[in-house]
C-alpha cells in the first residue's frame, strides 16, 4: 500500500506539467481512492488473484489492455508480474524503475550511511526515460475532503486540533511498544481529538482497548472503508506513524507526518512525501549501530526487535507538538 501510494504525487505532478498527455494507472480495485482526485488519470484494475491470476491470466490482462493503443508503458513496480504483463503488451517505448538495490545492500549491510535516492524521485526517473522531466518540489494537494454525517459521528470530529495515530506495522522491529504509545496518548489525548488507525481483528481488538482508555481517542479501524479514511486523513491536522502506509497516505493528501523509525531508516528512501528528516524519530545508533538493519524491517539481530524503544514517549509528544 505503501508503494502505491507513493506513485501518487509523482503522477499528480505529471498530469498538472503535462495535461494534454493521458494516462491509465494499472492497480488493484483496493487502491482506486488514492487515485481519485488527479485529473486526465484513468484507473483500470487488475485482478490478480482472480480473473488475471497467472500467466494465463496475465495474457488475458494484456488483451484487455491493448484496447488503450498506449504509447509508453512505466513501469513503477518492477517485479515478475510487470515483467511478463510489458512482453505481453509490446509497447516500443518502456521505461522501467531502478530500486537501487545495490546502493541499499551497501547501506543495510553498513558499507555506507547516508541519504538515498527517495522512491518518489526514482518514480520520477521512470518518467523522465520516457521524455517527461517532473518537478517534484512544488506540490499540490487535495482539499479536504467533506466529511459525511456517518463520519462525523464515527469520529466524532471536534474543533480542537485532531491527530491521527497509526501504531502498528507490518513487523514488530517497525512498531513502537503500545505500552509506550499508551503513555504518548494519555499526554495528546487532554489537548488534543486523537483517531486511531489500523486493520485486522487483532489491531482492531488493541486499538478499541486503547481508546476505551481515554475521552479523546476514537477507534476507526476496521469500521470504514479505504475511500471513508482518505477522506478522514485528509482532515487531520497530523499522523503520527510508524514507518508504514498510514504515513505515506498522509503524505500524499498534504498533510504533516510525524514517523517512528525502529531497525529500519528513512536513508532508505521511504521518507513520507514533502517532508524532510527533521520530521522523523529514529532509533539510537549509538546502542544500535546496525540500523537499518534492512530496508523493509523484515530482517534483524534479535537483540535489535524493540530498538524503537529507545525513542522516549516524552521526545514523541514534543515533535507532535511543535508540528502542531
Amino acid at each position: 500500500m505503501g508503494d502505491v501510494s507513493m506513485t501518487v504525487p509523482v503522477i499528480r505532478a505529471f498530469s498538472n506539467q503535462y495535461p494534454e498527455v493521458k494516462i491509465t494507472v494499472l492497480t488493484r480495485a483496493f487502491f482506486n481512492p488514492f487515485f481519485r482526485d488527479l485529473k486526465n488519470v484513468t484507473v483500470f484494475n487488475a485482478d490478480v488473484k482472480g480473473n488475471h491470476k497467472g500467466i494465463f491470466g496475465l495474457y488475458k490482462l494484456s488483451k484487455e489492455l491493448k484496447q488503450f493503443n498506449f504509447d509508453a508503458i512505466a513501469d513503477l513496480h518492477n517485479v515478475l508480474r510487470s515483467n511478463i504483463l510489458r512482453s505481453f503488451l509490446s509497447v516500443k517505448q518502456f521505461a522501467q524503475i531502478d530500486k537501487g538495490r545495490a546502493e541499499k545492500e551497501a547501506l543495510v549491510s553498513g558499507k555506507i550511511f547516508q541519504q538515498l535516492k527517495t522512491t518518489q524521485q526514482r518514480y520520477a526517473d521512470v518518467f523522465e526515460q520516457l521524455g517527461f522531466k517532473i518537478d517534484v518540489s512544488n506540490p499540490t494537494f487535495p482539499k479536504p475532503a467533506p466529511l459525511t454525517k456517518k463520519l462525523l459521528e464515527i469520529t466524532k470530529k471536534e474543533a480542537k486540533q485532531c491527530i491521527g495515530i497509526a501504531p502498528f506495522a507490518a513487523h514488530r522491529s517497525k512498531m513502537y511498544p503500545l505500552e509506550l504509545m499508551n503513555e504518548v496518548i494519555s499526554v495528546l489525548a487532554k489537548d488534543y481529538h486523537i483517531l486511531l488507525f489500523g486493520g485486522g481483528k487483532d489491531e482492531v481488538a488493541q486499538l478499541e482497548r486503547l481508546s476505551d482508555q481515554f475521552d479523546n481517542v476514537i477507534n476507526i479501524a476496521g469500521k470504514l472503508t479505504l475511500d471513508e479514511e482518505v477522506d478522514v486523513i485528509s482532515n487531520l491536522d497530523v499522523m503520527l506513524s510508524m514507518d508504514s502506509g498510514n504515513g505515506h497516505i498522509a503524505a500524499i493528501l498534504g498533510i504533516k507526518v510525524v514517523s517512528i523509525w525502529g531497525v529500519t531508516h528513512p536513508f532508505a528512501g521511504f521518507l513520507p512525501f514533502n517532508h524532510s528528516l527533521d520530521s522523523c524519530l529514529t532509533a539510537d545508533r549509538t546502542k544500535f549501530p546496525k540500523i537499518p538493519t534492512s530496508v523493509y524491517g523484515n530482517k534483524y539481530p534479535k537483540e535489535y526487535e524493540l530498538a524503537i524503544a529507545t525513542i522516549s514517549p516524552n521526545e514523541i509528544i514534543v515533535k507532535v507538538k511543535s508540528v502542531l
